[in-house]
């Protein structure tokens, strides 16, 4: 009876202890976060990247309720699509959009999906098909006008778009003076 006692403590710390703790794994990922993020680095290191993209995804897998899951799984997103990983970065933020559905940046989620078609995976369709939606689900957000000048230039380069500024330029142009004119005649 006596060695049953101490035996079931003794198990359960082995237990506990062979598990993924959840402050050391949050200690893990501010450390790769501080040296990936610092003011002075100054260009993207790719194994601290791929380090990181690691972590996250093994905390979201191990503590899926766990209130820094939601974080990781934003910062996930954003950190694939600037690594040019744009599939798993639209995984990320599917998974957002899935989970969270109301929270604010389920919004930003849907447009970097919308852009991730556009600039990375250059699917113009699903692009359009996207920005479309975030305009008529979020039409008041900070992005809308983003998305709606988005859907304007889609598939454009820059030269069509330059030009096409500076025709709409030398149009107002024209309008003003006609309209100067027009103002000045009256007066007379």
């Amino acid at each position: 009876m006596n060695v049953k006692s101490l035996l079931f403590p003794l198990l359960l710390t082995m237990l506990v202890s062979c598990g993924p703790s959840r402050t050391k794994e949050v200690a893990r990922i501010k450390a790769i976060e501080n040296r990936l993020f610092s003011p002075t680095a100054t260009t993207m290191d790719i194994e601290a990247t791929d380090s990181l993209l690691v972590l996250y995804a093994d905390f979201i897998k191990t503590f899926p309720g766990d209130s820094m899951t939601q974080k990781y799984i934003f910062k996930a997103g954003n950190l694939y699509m600037n690594s040019g990983k744009g599939k798993a970065a639209i995984e990320m933020f599917d998974l957002y959009r899935s989970n969270y559905p109301n929270d604010p940046r389920s919004a930003m989620c849907l447009f970097f999906t919308a852009y991730i078609y556009e600039n990375i995976l250059k699917n113009l369709d699903k692009a359009q098909e996207l920005y479309i939606l975030f305009i008529e689900k979020y039409p008041r957000h900070d992005f809308a006008d983003d998305a709606q000048m988005a859907l304007n230039n889609l598939g454009k380069t820059p030269d069509q778009m330059v030009k096409e500024f500076e025709q709409r330029k030398k149009a107002d142009s024209a309008r003003v003076a006609d309209s100067l004119r027009k103002s000045t005649k009256k007066r007379k």
